[in-house]
């Protein structure tokens, strides 16, 4: 096995707000505007071209965003999936997946290459009970229940370029796994078993895929972000400024910007916040997809 390249880029730090838990950064390659959520704020954040940062607050927390073809923000919030309209702040209920199951709460979330948004759960309870799901939301709010339990925190969506593959983690059972998708039905196969997470790599979080096909993995409590080959493989890890990054994304016109959100941390005492910093790399990455409302 060839040990993975170790790799100390120069960040940039994009926002003065001290974040809870930053989460789900997302790119808008049609206005140059970068989203992200703070879970426990909780709210929606829209930092635009221009560098102005403005704040939607949310209800509920809110675990993920995606975008919609109409120009609305799709939002994962503890009560449900809602639709947010950039331009009035009014926020629509579509629909409620989990049912105010309890000690569950919406967590990670994308769209699809078939024009849905998937989102997951994580188990809250206390032990943790293997609770979790994974749903499937039609663009009407019609709800599939794709992964029904026998895991404890939905994580790491994100789809191979050319959308025949789909990369799932949970980040409390520390594993990678990945299914063949049909973005034309959203049929997965059977899962494969990519990874184990080892102790020092960190716990997997958010990620994102680039045009290599190549899986980027924030390292959660390890301070660092972990690329992946196809099959699984560490090949690169990306030395952090903090302890708690929580999710990669790909952005700038040529998608060559790393963007990362992290969550609050102890550092020797010291309160780290959560933030959302940049830096540049070499390999471009994918566009998201967008939900078909």
């Amino acid at each position: 096995m060839t040990l993975p390249r170790i790799i100390e880029p120069n960040f940039r730090q994009l926002i003065d707000v001290p974040l809870r838990v930053g989460e789900s950064p997302t790119w808008d390659e049609r206005t140059g505007n970068l989203w992200f959520v703070d879970i426990l704020a909780p709210a929606v954040f829209c930092l635009g071209s221009s560098g102005k940062l403005n704040r939607f607050e949310m209800p509920a927390p809110v675990g993920c965003i995606g975008l919609c073809e109409n120009g609305k923000v799709a939002a994962g919030l503890q009560t449900g999936v809602h639709l947010l309209d950039p331009a009035t702040g009014e926020l629509e209920l579509l629909c409620n997946p989990d049912d105010d199951r309890p000690n569950s709460r919406l967590n990670d979330g994308k769209v699809g290459p078939d024009g849905h948004f998937w989102i997951g759960t994580r188990d809250e309870a206390v032990p943790q009970t293997g609770n979790a799901r994974l749903y499937r939301v039609a663009p009407d709010g019609g709800v599939q229940n794709i992964i029904d339990g026998d895991m404890l925190t939905s994580n790491g969506l994100a789809w191979s370029p050319d959308g025949r593959r789909m990369y799932h983690s949970d980040s409390s059972g520390l594993l990678l796994q990945a299914f063949d998708f049909d973005a034309a039905t959203g049929t997965l196969g059977p899962a494969q078993r990519l990874h184990d997470f080892a102790p020092g790599e960190g716990r997997p979080d958010g990620a994102a895929t680039d045009s290599e096909g190549f899986y980027w993995s924030a390292g959660v409590g390890a301070g660092r972000l972990n690329r992946f080959s196809p099959d699984g493989e560490i090949v690169e890890i990306y030395i952090l400024p903090f302890k708690g990054p929580t999710m990669p994304c790909f952005g700038g016109p040529d998608l060559k910007t790393l963007y990362l959100t992290s969550l609050n941390t102890e550092n020797d005492g010291t309160l780290v916040p959560g933030t959302v910093v940049a830096f540049d790399v070499a390999v471009a990455g994918v566009p998201v997809h967008r939900f078909s409302i």
